[in-house]
């Protein structure tokens, strides 16, 4: 929220005596300045989950969703298949969601190994997260509904193809609540506003609004542009907390003329994050209070400073957080050209941020409860986009692809699911996207099936009416 100190018509000098309007305009004026008066004392207690949730003991206590947006290539990162370097060149057959344009089925020009005790098999592109394979699961039998980014990035997101529903944050937040009131419970964290889609991806949708997520931009990691407008540039907190004794006043009044009005309450409480977090936020925002050792292993691009500030952010108890990788030179994974060129450099940053994020994690003692999630919204299709081999590139491709795993809950060194010889299609345990948030709930305590909002007259979920646990994930 950007919000300057009132300079014009109407504002009244500090001292004097204002209108209500004058002191309405006058509260806004710093970020800080938003909270109200039930915060005194000792602090505002952590938000309270949803009476009777958990349905049963968590494996996990929080999740963050290293998000690879654009889809990776699951046949140049944890899905390897020979067999297309001998059909090289020739044209897939069979039911194909677009015809094939390009020249036929091409290889990946990448080698793959076997690593750790595991023995799972991945590219030479990602050597950092080979190094933890065996904290880690692959699932290589994923697949969603449509192959075009939009519908496939909302169902990825909200279990829904149009852009209507809850985000799989919001449902944990409302369902969980979080564990530390001077902090969002749930922060969106994108080095660049270019997301396709962009906030339907995070938004809290039906649910109330104090489950929405905090977007932060972080192409510059200097906490005071991270948190614009957090800290009141004139008064004390003392002097804060008058004026909010009687802004609460206000509020409560005006809450119970509209009979409670849950998204009024909402936005009340949202403001009341707003000002607790100049409590404890310039701290947990600010990266370079870590250690020279630790950034370095994470790197320094903005992917990197974003694990790095996401794992400070779980640290401190924000339950859901989503990290959108963009690259350096603002390219997603959509490599429809160039692919093999474009994909290597992506797997560079991509690889060695979410390996030191999943490393750090366990050395602190929080990978055990805390899910970490690695991919994209689909993969990438076994056959070339373009005739021109130099220049070929990779369509999208919804019928296969992979993910990554890591903690809470979930069983390391384990590959589950396989595609087909050529990496077309699922054919072996499958997972769709309402599989998998199925069993993100369940390793959190939570009952796919039982968390419900009812809603225009019918209760919703974040499944719909679909997914199964694959407990097969599930150490």
């Amino acid at each position: 929220m950007q919000t300057d100190y009132p300079t014009g018509r109407g504002a009244a000098p500090f001292g004097t005596l204002m209108d209500r309007r004058q002191m309405l305009q006058r509260m806004c004026a710093g970020f800080g300045m938003l909270g109200l008066a039930n915060l005194a004392g000792a602090g505002a207690p952590a938000a309270v989950a949803t009476p009777g949730l958990p349905h049963f003991a968590p494996k996990a206590k929080r999740l963050v969703f290293l998000f690879m947006n654009g889809g990776p290539s699951h046949l140049d990162t944890f899905d390897p298949k020979p067999t297309l370097l001998a059909r090289a060149g020739e044209q897939p057959g069979g039911e194909l969601y677009k015809k094939s344009k390009g020249a036929g089925y091409m290889p990946s020009p990448f080698a793959f190994k076997r690593h750790g005790q595991s023995g799972i098999e991945v590219s030479e592109t990602l050597p950092h997260l080979a190094g933890i394979i065996d904290d880690c699961c692959v699932i290589r039998s994923m697949h969603t509904d449509v192959p075009n980014h939009e519908p496939a990035l909302l169902q990825m997101h909200t279990g829904n193809l149009q852009p209507i529903r809850p985000s799989l944050g919001s449902w944990l937040l409302y369902g969980l609540g979080t564990a530390n009131a001077n902090l969002p419970g749930y922060v969106v964290l994108r080095p660049s506003s270019k997301i396709v889609v962009g906030p339907a991806l995070w938004s809290s949708g039906f649910l109330p609004a104090e489950n929405q997520a905090t977007s932060v931009l972080t192409a510059d990691m200097n906490v005071d542009k991270l948190l614009a407008n957090i800290r009141n540039p004139r008064l004390s907190r003392k002097e804060q907390r008058q004026d909010l004794d009687l802004l609460a006043q206000l509020n409560q009044h005006h809450l119970e003329q509209r009979g409670a009005d849950p998204r009024l309450e909402g936005e009340i409480r949202a403001m009341e994050t707003a000002f607790q977090m100049q409590r404890e936020a310039m701290t947990t925002f600010d990266i370079s209070r870590e250690p020279q050792s630790i950034r370095e292993a994470y790197g320094d691009t903005p992917f990197a400073n974003s694990c790095l500030l996401a794992r400070r952010l779980l640290e401190d108890g924000v339950r859901v957080v989503s990290v959108y990788y963009t690259s350096s030179d603002n390219q997603p994974w959509d490599t429809h050209a160039d692919h093999n060129q474009r994909h290597e450099k992506l797997c560079a940053d991509g690889d060695r941020a979410a390996a030191a994020l999943i490393s750090d994690l366990k050395q602190r003692g929080l990978l055990d409860d805390t899910l970490v999630i690695w991919g994209g919204e689909f993969g990438r299709t076994p056959y070339a986009e373009s005739k021109d081999m130099n220049k070929a590139g990779r369509d999208h491709h919804h019928t296969a692809f992979s993910m990554l795993l890591a903690g809470g809950g979930v069983k390391g060194g384990c590959a589950f699911g396989a595609t087909d010889e050529l990496g077309m299609r699922a054919v072996e345990n499958p997972v769709h996207v309402h599989d998998l948030h199925a069993t993100i709930l369940h390793l959190l305590g939570l009952d796919h099936e039982k968390l419900t909002y009812r809603y225009a007259g019918r209760d919703f979920r974040l499944t719909d009416v679909h997914g199964r646990v694959v407990n097969g994930l599930v150490a």
